[in-house]
């Protein structure tokens, strides 16, 4: 195989990214567009996710919008199955959405647990389950957002970084169960990326430079196109600017490292 500007489109690829109002979600459609796929966007915010299917029109691919809570399992089968209705299949899933609060964990409460546990595993999994069924026979891509989080201690997010390990996990064994049908499954770690949804945080990392959410999405542009990543899968593609390999050490202005 040699790989060409043209064999890296994603031309006539149908895509679904949860969470895609704003931020990584955003972010990670429009490059899914500009690469030539058509895209299916959900999330809470119907002002953004408008704004989000302008701009996918802009690029010349169609767009689909639905105004859904992923967290609630019917909704998400309805949506998808009026995906499958409109494009025929379902070629990448990007489940981006998800969320969390700081907290110690002593401090949050049963209900707020649950919320986290929906928000950030039972909104992977009822994607999952409602997508796979419209794969095609050819494959495809399944890219869940974790967290950096996911792979080490997090204080005062305690359950949304089990729940992130969770999906990693997850992914690992769905990567195993899905290989029979040419279905891949990973995961893309990254670190604080600054977003309408947290703002502006502090961040060192090996690299002299804050992430951005275009970051992220270039690895799922990757993950999404068969002929970049087709013999990848059940990983997970850290987009952390270095800090998991760094182990806890951070590059001073001056380029020194301490820990």
């Amino acid at each position: 195989m040699t790989l060409t500007p043209d064999s890296v489109r994603l031309d006539g690829t149908i895509a679904i990214v949860t969470g895609a109002a704003v931020g990584i979600g955003r972010a990670s459609a429009l490059a899914l567009a500009a690469f030539g796929a058509d895209v299916a966007v959900c999330d809470r915010d119907e002002a953004n996710l408008s704004t989000c299917i302008d701009e996918i029109e802009a690029l010349e691919r169609r767009a689909f919008a639905g105004v859904l809570d992923v967290r609630d399992g019917e909704q998400v089968r309805a949506w998808v199955e009026l995906i499958a209705e409109r494009f025929g299949r379902v070629d990448v899933v990007v489940n981006n959405a998800g969320g969390g609060f700081f907290s110690d964990f002593l401090d949050v409460s049963e209900k707020g647990q649950d919320a986290l546990m929906r928000e950030n595993f039972g909104s992977v999994t009822n994607v999952v389950r409602a997508a796979v069924p419209h794969m095609p026979a050819s494959g495809g891509s399944i890219i869940n957002i974790t967290s950096i989080e996911a792979h080490r201690a997090a204080p005062g997010f305690a359950v949304y970084s089990a729940m992130k390990a969770a999906v990693a996990n997850l992914t690992q064994t769905l990567a195993l169960e899905l290989g029979s049908r040419l279905i891949r499954v990973n995961c893309i770690a990254p670190d604080v990326i600054p977003t309408p949804g947290i703002g502006a945080v502090p961040i060192r990392t090996p690299l002299p430079r804050a992430g951005e959410a275009d970051d992220v999405a270039a690895a799922v542009v990757f993950l999404a196109n068969p002929t970049l990543s087709g013999f990848v899968t059940g990983t997970t593609l850290a987009v952390d600017g270095g800090n998991r390999a760094a182990g806890g050490w951070h590059r001073e202005a001056d380029g020194s490292f301490t820990t």
